[in-house]
Protein backbone atom coordinates (compact mmCIF):
# COMPACT_ATOMS: atom_id res chain seq x y z
CA UNK A 1 0.00 0.00 0.00
CA UNK A 2 1.37 3.33 -0.68
CA UNK A 3 1.11 6.64 0.17
CA UNK A 4 1.05 10.27 -0.72
CA UNK A 5 2.77 13.54 0.70
CA UNK A 6 2.44 17.13 -1.48
CA UNK A 7 5.30 19.26 -0.71
CA UNK A 8 6.41 22.82 -1.73
CA UNK A 9 9.98 23.73 -1.92
CA UNK A 10 10.45 26.41 -4.36
CA UNK A 11 10.64 25.46 -8.03
CA UNK A 12 9.04 21.76 -8.60
CA UNK A 13 11.80 20.91 -11.17
CA UNK A 14 14.62 21.10 -8.07
CA UNK A 15 12.03 19.55 -5.20
CA UNK A 16 10.63 16.42 -7.94
CA UNK A 17 14.73 15.76 -9.08
CA UNK A 18 15.38 15.66 -5.34
CA UNK A 19 12.48 13.19 -4.59
CA UNK A 20 13.34 11.00 -7.10
CA UNK A 21 16.38 10.22 -6.37
CA UNK A 22 15.32 9.13 -2.70
CA UNK A 23 14.39 4.87 -2.32
CA UNK A 24 11.24 4.24 -1.53
CA UNK A 25 9.71 6.79 -3.90
CA UNK A 26 7.33 5.57 -6.56
CA UNK A 27 6.53 8.70 -8.11
CA UNK A 28 6.36 12.38 -8.18
CA UNK A 29 4.46 14.59 -10.00
CA UNK A 30 5.10 18.49 -10.32
CA UNK A 31 2.09 20.70 -9.84
CA UNK A 32 0.40 23.29 -8.30
CA UNK A 33 -2.14 23.60 -5.25
CA UNK A 34 -3.14 26.25 -3.23
CA UNK A 35 -4.41 28.79 -4.80
CA UNK A 36 -8.07 30.18 -6.31
CA UNK A 37 -7.93 29.12 -9.76
CA UNK A 38 -8.95 25.80 -10.79
CA UNK A 39 -6.61 24.33 -13.29
CA UNK A 40 -4.15 26.93 -13.69
CA UNK A 41 -1.52 26.94 -16.16
CA UNK A 42 1.85 27.64 -15.76
CA UNK A 43 1.81 31.11 -17.41
CA UNK A 44 -1.03 31.63 -14.80
CA UNK A 45 1.20 30.72 -12.30
CA UNK A 46 3.99 32.59 -13.20
CA UNK A 47 1.73 36.07 -12.57
CA UNK A 48 1.64 35.43 -8.81
CA UNK A 49 -2.11 36.26 -9.19
CA UNK A 50 -3.20 32.76 -8.69
CA UNK A 51 -2.44 32.00 -4.98
CA UNK A 52 -1.14 28.52 -6.21
CA UNK A 53 2.19 27.11 -4.88
CA UNK A 54 4.75 24.94 -6.92
CA UNK A 55 4.81 21.89 -5.26
CA UNK A 56 5.19 17.83 -5.95
CA UNK A 57 3.01 15.53 -5.23
CA UNK A 58 5.25 12.02 -4.15
CA UNK A 59 3.64 8.60 -4.10
CA UNK A 60 5.78 6.43 -1.69
CA UNK A 61 6.40 2.96 -0.41
CA UNK A 62 6.05 3.47 3.64
CA UNK A 63 7.65 0.12 4.26
CA UNK A 64 10.83 2.05 2.51
CA UNK A 65 10.44 5.42 3.32
CA UNK A 66 8.42 6.77 5.91
CA UNK A 67 6.77 10.89 5.73
CA UNK A 68 8.80 11.90 8.79
CA UNK A 69 12.01 10.86 6.40
CA UNK A 70 10.47 12.78 3.61
CA UNK A 71 10.05 16.13 5.65
CA UNK A 72 13.77 15.45 7.04
CA UNK A 73 15.43 15.85 3.46
CA UNK A 74 12.31 18.23 2.61
CA UNK A 75 13.99 21.32 5.83
CA UNK A 76 17.52 20.24 4.14
CA UNK A 77 16.87 20.54 0.34
CA UNK A 78 15.68 24.29 0.17
CA UNK A 79 15.61 27.06 2.33
CA UNK A 80 12.38 27.37 4.59
CA UNK A 81 13.59 30.65 6.16
CA UNK A 82 12.85 32.98 3.22
CA UNK A 83 9.08 34.23 2.67
CA UNK A 84 8.30 33.73 -0.82
CA UNK A 85 11.49 33.00 -2.42
CA UNK A 86 13.92 30.31 -3.40
CA UNK A 87 16.85 31.86 -4.69
CA UNK A 88 16.43 33.76 -7.55
CA UNK A 89 13.35 32.52 -7.72
CA UNK A 90 10.79 35.27 -6.27
CA UNK A 91 7.01 34.99 -5.75
CA UNK A 92 4.10 32.97 -4.05
CA UNK A 93 4.34 30.66 -6.50
CA UNK A 94 8.01 29.53 -4.37
CA UNK A 95 6.65 29.50 -1.00
CA UNK A 96 7.61 26.88 1.67
CA UNK A 97 4.92 24.68 2.18
CA UNK A 98 3.35 21.61 3.72
CA UNK A 99 0.14 20.40 2.51
CA UNK A 100 -0.94 17.54 4.86
CA UNK A 101 -3.47 14.92 3.73
CA UNK A 102 -4.71 13.68 6.90
CA UNK A 103 -4.41 14.80 10.78
CA UNK A 104 -0.84 12.24 11.20
CA UNK A 105 0.94 14.06 8.63
CA UNK A 106 -0.14 17.41 10.30
CA UNK A 107 0.63 16.56 13.60
CA UNK A 108 4.07 14.93 11.77
CA UNK A 109 4.53 18.17 9.68
CA UNK A 110 4.10 20.28 12.68
CA UNK A 111 6.56 18.30 14.99
CA UNK A 112 9.61 17.99 12.07
CA UNK A 113 9.22 22.26 11.87
CA UNK A 114 9.84 22.40 15.21
CA UNK A 115 12.53 20.10 15.46
CA UNK A 116 14.46 20.70 12.16
CA UNK A 117 14.58 24.89 13.52
CA UNK A 118 17.43 24.33 15.26
CA UNK A 119 19.56 23.67 11.96
CA UNK A 120 18.55 27.70 10.88
CA UNK A 121 19.66 31.34 11.77
CA UNK A 122 16.32 32.38 10.96
CA UNK A 123 12.68 31.29 11.78
CA UNK A 124 10.86 28.71 9.45
CA UNK A 125 8.28 30.54 7.30
CA UNK A 126 7.00 27.07 6.11
CA UNK A 127 3.19 27.05 5.73
CA UNK A 128 1.62 23.94 6.92
CA UNK A 129 -1.90 23.71 5.68
CA UNK A 130 -4.33 20.91 4.76
CA UNK A 131 -4.15 19.41 0.97
CA UNK A 132 -5.74 21.40 -1.22
CA UNK A 133 -6.87 19.99 -4.46
CA UNK A 134 -3.72 19.29 -6.46
CA UNK A 135 -3.64 20.13 -10.47
CA UNK A 136 -0.70 18.37 -12.25
CA UNK A 137 1.87 20.32 -14.13
CA UNK A 138 1.89 20.54 -18.18
CA UNK A 139 3.74 17.31 -19.47
CA UNK A 140 6.63 19.50 -20.32
CA UNK A 141 7.45 19.92 -16.46
CA UNK A 142 7.40 16.34 -15.65
CA UNK A 143 10.80 14.81 -14.76
CA UNK A 144 12.77 17.86 -16.25
CA UNK A 145 15.35 17.67 -15.16
CA UNK A 146 16.33 14.26 -16.68
CA UNK A 147 14.82 15.22 -19.53
CA UNK A 148 16.58 18.73 -19.85
CA UNK A 149 19.64 18.19 -18.48
CA UNK A 150 21.61 21.00 -20.91
CA UNK A 151 18.76 24.00 -19.66
CA UNK A 152 21.30 26.48 -17.41
CA UNK A 153 19.12 26.38 -14.65
CA UNK A 154 19.69 22.54 -14.33
CA UNK A 155 23.01 23.31 -14.81
CA UNK A 156 23.29 26.36 -12.16
CA UNK A 157 20.94 25.52 -9.72
CA UNK A 158 19.68 21.53 -9.59
CA UNK A 159 23.25 20.35 -10.15
CA UNK A 160 24.47 21.50 -7.35
CA UNK A 161 21.60 20.74 -4.54
CA UNK A 162 21.86 17.10 -6.15
CA UNK A 163 25.33 17.24 -5.27
CA UNK A 164 25.23 19.18 -1.96
CA UNK A 165 22.55 16.06 -0.83
CA UNK A 166 24.67 13.36 -1.98
CA UNK A 167 22.29 12.47 -4.39
CA UNK A 168 23.04 10.67 -7.90
CA UNK A 169 23.59 12.94 -10.81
Amino acid sequence: MTEFAILGGGCFWCTEAVYLRIPGILSVTSGYAGGTTSHPTYKEICTGTTGHAEVIKIEFDPEVISYSKLLEIFWVSHDPTTLNKQGNDVGTQYRSVIFYLNEKQKELAVESKRKHAYLFPDPIVTEISEAPEFYPAEDYHQDYFTLNPQNPYCHYVIFPKLKKLGLKL
